[in-house]
């Protein structure tokens, strides 16, 4: 921009030169010109200078994602502005905010609450760039949201009662009467809400039906969401948990091997065996857009893939990014061949979880 500068002030004093010679008035005149010229110039560069700031509504922890946010913000200069919730109380946010609403970008926890917002015209469509970074699974059909990190349901289980041999197949062996009052659920968590949605695509609603309340029947003891179910499972409280797989994991590294609860993926697949997305959209109505697209391709970098893959235990999504050697391979674990924009029907599900009691 100093080129630029001298370029330009160079230019005018040659017509100052010009007009001295050709006008009786001309130094008034080539003055307040150049110093126009300079205003615009400082003008230009203070704006490109500044990266301007970004409004986030996470779904997400703090505990999980404030980490990579923080490099992000460090990395771009943005000013960052982040809304920690729940996914649901995020996503009621912005419906009740609706054009109002200050919001860039919701990071969430699961599709549900991403298809909350999509369903309610509130994301513009991603870019291309952007889409391409995740796979077709991960994403919105629309190009409204992209998965950012994978979590997998899983049975967490008590090792100083049950071997591998001992899990069920699929989910419908806990509604065998053994399993009565030893099972552990979280059903206002979003991603156990995700699962039963995926048992609705999967199986149909009747035996959606069928197995929730047929659990219900076998008392299942009602956590908030998964780490106490981890624990209450390492300690006896429980048999199994309904959980995502990387809870486990945090427990494990902070106390060791000898703690007393391990994972299992269900041998037989379906709901029980889900990997879903964390992922996020871009608000229609927010301020920032170009900034907002810079911290998707920040999200779905190499570095902050491995972020999650290293830190958080989760499934990175973008090719060449290794998962953590302690994790299953995702390859390895019989998933059900869903999209996770089929799993956008979180008022359904929630619906019918109220219909049976199991949601108040």
């Amino acid at each position: 921009m100093k080129r630029l500068f001298t370029s330009i002030t160079l230019l005018f004093i040659v017509g100052l030169v010009f007009s001295i010679a050709c006008s009786s008035e001309p130094e008034v005149i080539v003055e307040e010109k150049i110093v126009e010229v300079e205003k615009e110039v400082i003008k230009e560069v203070e704006v490109a200078s500044s990266p301007g700031k970004l409004v986030i509504y996470s779904g997400r922890k703090e505990s999980l994602v404030g980490p990579i946010i923080e490099q992000f913000k460090a990395a771009s200069g943005i000013e960052v502005e982040v809304k920690y919730g729940s996914t649901g109380e995020i996503a009621a946010t912005l419906l009740e905010e609706g054009k109002n609403s200050p919001a860039d970008v919701f990071f969430a926890q699961d599709p549900g609450g991403l298809g909350a917002i999509a369903n309610a015209g509130m994301f513009t469509k991603l870019s291309a760039e952007i889409l391409g970074l995740a796979p077709d699974w991960a994403q919105s059909p629309d190009g409204l949201w992209v998965g950012i990190s994978g979590r997998a349901r899983t049975l967490v289980y008590s090792t100083a009662d049950l071997d591998p041999a001992d899990m069920p197949e699929t989910l419908q062996g806990l509604t065998d009467s053994k399993w009565k009052g030893k099972i552990g659920w979280a059903p206002t968590n979003g991603s156990f809400q995700a699962m039963v949605t995926a048992m609705r695509v999967i199986w149909g609603e009747e035996e959606t039906k069928t197995w929730l309340q047929a659990i219900k029947d076998n008392e299942a003891q009602v956590y908030p969401k998964n780490t106490p179910q981890v624990a209450a499972a390492a300690d006896g409280e429980i048999l199994v948990g309904l959980v995502n797989h990387y809870y486990l994991h945090r427990f494990l590294s902070e106390e060791g091997d000898e703690f007393g609860a391990r994972n299992h993926h269900l041998a037989g697949g379906g709901p029980g065996s889900l990997v879903m997305v964390a992922g996020g959209g871009i608000l229609s109505t927010g301020k920032n857009r170009d900034n907002a697209e810079k911290f998707f391709h920040f999200m779905l970098s190499t570095v902050a893939q491995q972020y999650f893959a290293g830190q958080t235990y989760e499934y990175p999504l973008v090719e060449g990014v290794k998962t953590n050697r302690i994790l299953t391979p995702m390859e390895e674990i019989n998933r059900p061949d869903i999209d996770m924009a089929q799993l956008e029907d979180l008022a359904g599900t929630q619906t019918m979880l109220r219909d049976l009691g199991i949601l108040e």
